[in-house]
């Protein structure tokens, strides 16, 4: 008896590695280095919180004590009365930061479908350097300490910071096909990890001369990376005259279900094609699909919510994880950023391993089902880590494992394969918009998270902030319960098939 084509199941890795070039390393590394760099600089934020909080408040003294005189001078960067206030409004700026940054997600991912992927990657980058360096560095060097203009600088970053994410991911889809995809989707996500690993080195290693150095050195490398994407990045396979991913898809039998579990489309021809988003033949280039058209393929609406709750909890400990260490447990800041490495450590690993195993298994959501179970067990077991660093890296290490890893995936290679799918094959291409709207909706959910997490650390403590997290972890189970069910019903209706066939 013949298998079914959809159940023949060949190595993934074998029709990528043989169509691999020098060109698809050199996207691999531009878009990974590119994102990481807008990353490092949004992790400088979060390293240098204390500092932040320190020279925005008066510094305690006594009641003998002589008055600095004149005191416009001394107490200008005093915008608040005490630490807590400077925290809340901390976490403010990282929800007007998110919400900004959501917005032009869903704008960028649109843009992105429409003009030269490359230009609007470098513009984001190099423009967003300049507004971090004001931020952080100019109006420390100016004494000028303003509440509304940081808010506004904060927007504009966030929007600048939004074109990257739709970019990368679309440049990657344009060059690296569905052989294989978890697995190197899953490998280049770790970007995020990475560039989170890269300011908070960054940052401790000059956090003594001041704050501002530790913006100044981010935004510095993030303009020169966006300058070297600008004159490097090939966005498209046909600007050097490599055939399309559509005509190397069609020779490879090992693909050819690759992206299906995700899409449950399974009336749909075996063969696949894919279109480049950047191809320059009028005659096959094809059309941009609109936002709702988008938002309206299957998959994408119950992923968008899903990625919504889980990107609050991995958002969370991204912007506060450092702050949570220093003031729990009393460590130095620097030692705190150091310490926070270890949970993106924990998101490489995991993301990478997730990714392999969803290849494997070609179905994605049992894969985040099982990781963000763990993952439950594992915020549980870090809200309760003792006053000891070695445990307590061990422990973030896990729980990065198994909240980056879904984070990653979902954000990486579950929107691929969403913008790849049958239904918007030969008519219209959806890929950077998806992406914007998965990862809009995902930072919209993170920006909400962050004003929550500040407001309940300040009523109720810690505690109750890691119940927030089990609580949103669920939720995302939750979201994509009905993907879950039906692609283990898949499994087990294959496995049934194989059995007849043998």
């Amino acid at each position: 008896m013949a298998v079914p084509g959809a159940l023949r199941r060949q190595p993934a890795n074998r029709g990528l590695v043989s169509h691999c070039t020098h060109h698809h390393i050199v996207v691999f590394l531009l878009t990974f280095f590119s994102y990481s760099l807008l990353h490092a600089s949004r992790k400088t934020f979060s390293n240098v919180k204390v500092s932040i909080s320190s020279q925005w408040t008066p510094s305690p003294r006594n009641n003998t004590a002589p008055e600095l005189q004149p005191y416009e001078l001394w107490n200008s960067s005093h915008l608040f009365q005490n630490a807590d206030e400077a925290t809340l409004f901390l976490g403010t700026l990282d929800t007007i930061f998110l919400f900004s940054y959501a917005v032009g997600l869903f704008v960028s991912g649109i843009v992105g479908d429409r003009l030269n992927l490359r230009w609007v990657l470098s513009f984001g980058m190099c423009s967003s350097a300049l507004v971090v360096f004001s931020f952080g560095t100019l109006t420390e060097w100016l004494h000028f300490y303003n509440k509304w203009f940081y808010c506004c600088l904060w927007v504009v970053n966030g929007l600048l910071q939004s074109t990257g994410w739709p970019c990368v991911v679309a440049v990657m889809g344009n060059w690296f096909g569905k052989a294989g995809r978890g697995f190197v989707f899953g490998l280049w996500s770790a970007c995020a990890s990475v560039g989170n690993i890269l300011g908070a080195f960054l940052a401790s290693c000059v956090l003594k001369y001041g704050y501002e150095y530790a913006f100044l050195v981010t935004a510095s490398v993030q303009f020169a990376g966006g300058v070297v994407v600008f004159f490097g990045l090939l966005t498209s396979p046909k600007e050097v005259g490599l055939p399309e991913l559509g005509a190397d898809e069609d020779e490879a039998s090992v693909e050819e279900d690759a992206n299906r579990p995700l899409m449950g489309n399974d009336d749909v021809d075996d063969d696949d094609q894919n279109y480049s988003i950047q191809a320059t033949d009028n005659d096959n280039q094809p059309k941009a699909i609109g936002f709702f058209q988008a938002c309206c393929l299957p998959g994408v609406v119950l992923y968008s919510l899903a990625y919504a709750c889980l990107k609050l909890v991995n958002y969370s400990f991204f912007f506060w994880l450092p702050f949570y260490l220093s003031s729990n447990f009393g460590w130095k800041e620097a030692e705190a950023d150091q310490l926070s490495i270890w949970y993106d450590v924990g998101g490489i690993i995991g993301g990478t391993i997730q990714g392999l195993i969803s290849d494997v298994l070609q179905k994605r959501a049992p894969v985040l089902a099982v990781s963000l179970l763990f993952a439950v067990g594992s915020l549980f077991g870090y809200s309760r880590s003792p006053n000891s660093k070695p445990i307590n890296a061990v422990i973030m290490a896990i729980t990065g494992f198994f909240i980056g890893g879904p984070s990653n995936m979902i954000s990486s290679a579950i929107s691929a394969d969403l913008g790849r799918q049958d239904l918007v094959k030969g008519s219209s291409e959806a890929l950077a918009t998806v992406t914007g709207i998965v990862d809009g909706t995902g930072s919209i959910g993170a920006a909400v998270g962050q004003y929550l997490v500040s407001l309940i650390q300040e009523n109720l403590g810690w505690m109750w902030v890691f119940y927030f997290f089990i609580l949103m972890t669920s939720s995302t189970i939750l979201f994509i319960s009905p993907l879950i069910v039906r692609e283990i019903r898949l499994l087990l209706h294959e496995r049934h098939l194989r059995m007849l066939a043998e």
